[in-house]
């Protein structure tokens, strides 16, 4: 299973959406998740199974497949809900 968490320049801020993905699935246990940032640009549908994105790119990232909006890339208590939402949908949990 591949997750990713996709940004307009693929620097920081996906970088740190990914670094967070990672520590929510630390801290659920779960396991065989293999986790990428990428700029909005550069990423297809085929890099990752779910993508995970701001807002302010929902519209842009439709092309991706299966995305999940982050309404604020810094609230972890939401990441936290969508990351445990994917897992049980996904059969990690």
């Amino acid at each position: 299973m591949k997750f990713a968490a996709v940004c307009g320049s693929g620097l920081g801020s996906s970088f740190m959406v990914e670094m967070n993905i990672n520590s929510v699935l630390n801290e659920l246990g779960v396991s065989g998740v293999e986790v990428s940032h990428y700029d909005l640009g550069s990423a297809a549908p085929d890099m990752a199974d779910v993508f995970f994105v701001g807002g302010d790119l929902a519209d842009s990232a439709q092309h991706l497949g299966e995305i999940v909006v982050l309404a604020s890339i810094i609230d972890l208590d939401e990441l936290k809900q969508k990351v445990q939402a994917v897992c049980q949908e996904k059969g990690l949990l």
